[in-house]
């Protein structure tokens, strides 16, 4: 039976030869990511339950990251309480106050997404991973619990909307203007429980960096994950960046896999995109934006806090003067470093 990229690496995860979209699946969990807001909560739920205990301590990757450094006494506390329950469970990958970072920069960077895996994190992002062609989805504090102890967790096979991104993007347009470009036309819940697979020649010009900011937003629409299949772009990133397990599996989606829907777009017509308020799916070009008054800009977040983005940001700024506010950070100290 043909399968997509998503129900392949979800049937390899549950054992079983097959899958099919709606169907129920129990799923080994390849990397688990943890941050400062939603694993407190999961470590509460898990000694509520005398369960004091991680399914294994190379397969979770933790990192403040919301709150680093800490605002107040309450995101303190959250940082103290992760930092206690890292160090007593003797987590190998646990990125402390001074090499923490942005979660969804931190993990590719540091070399701990592979292609053909399953990875959940508690934060609604973690989407992100799937630019390297693996199954990456946000869950909440049970689940995160869940899956820390056992190891597992279920799922729903999301079934498949492919958008093909055909053409080449013009001067001045960017991997953002495209995601945005896509969520404008199906709305924040066009995807709803979807898997958002993006395919077409538009994506060999994208840089890793570029396509995370991608899948980074398929959560805006509803996705259930966003993903990118394999090429020589992915491998070159995993070249240079993956550490203790280089080894991988790569899955490709068979030619006559069934979809839902498929959406095409010639990223040539695409232009400079600017999200009005107080949506994503608000997005317009910035030419019908002309004259509109700004207070304040942020270069940075999870989905543009890459050098990339930053370079891009410093080439159109230079020889200029702010004029507003502009707020500038790096994701990981490995970027600031580079800034």
């Amino acid at each position: 039976m043909a399968m997509t990229i998503t129900e392949k690496i979800l049937a390899k995860a549950a054992g079983k030869d097959k899958v099919v979209p709606d169907q129920l699946i129990n799923a080994n969990i390849d990397i688990i990511m943890c941050h400062d807001v939603t694993t407190p909560p999961a470590i509460s739920m898990l000694a509520e339950k005398a369960i004091d205990k991680v399914f294994d301590r190379e397969k979770i990757v933790v990192t403040p990251d919301h709150f680093q450094p800490a605002k107040d006494i309450k995101s303190a506390e959250l940082h103290k309480r992760l930092d206690d329950w890292a160090k007593r469970h003797n987590i190998k990958h646990y990125y402390k106050l001074g090499r923490a970072g942005v979660c969804h920069a931190l993990l590719p960077e540091q070399g701990h997404i592979r292609p053909g895996e399953v990875i959940i994190g508690g934060d609604s992002h973690t989407c992100t991973y799937g630019a390297f062609a693996a199954f990456s989805t946000g869950v909440g504090s049970t689940d995160l619990a869940a899956a820390l102890a056992t190891g597992e967790l279920w799922f729903k096979v999301p079934a498949s909307i492919k958008f093909v991104l055909a053409g080449s993007l013009s001067h001045g347009v960017y991997s953002k203007d495209v995601i945005l470009a896509v969520i404008a036309r199906i709305g924040v819940d066009g995807a709803l429980y979807r898997a958002m697979e993006f395919v077409g020649p538009a994506l060999a010009e994208m840089s890793m960096e570029a396509r995370m900011t991608i899948t980074n937003m398929a959560i805006e629409a509803g996705a259930k994950n966003g993903i990118i299949g394999f090429d020589n772009v992915t491998k070159q990133y995993l070249d240079e960046h993956l550490k203790d397990k280089t080894d991988y599996t790569v899955y490709e989606s068979d030619d006559d896999a069934e979809y839902i829907s498929v959406e095409q777009f010639d990223c040539a017509e695409i232009e400079p995109m600017v999200a009005l308020p107080h949506l994503p799916s608000g997005g317009v070009p910035i030419t019908e934006c002309a004259g509109k008054a700004m207070d304040q800009a942020y270069i940075g977040s999870c989905t543009n806090g890459r050098i990339e983005d930053l370079r891009i940001a410093a080439k159109i700024l230079k020889g200029k003067q702010a004029a507003i506010r502009t707020l500038i950070v790096p994701a990981t100290p490995v970027i600031w470093k580079q800034a």
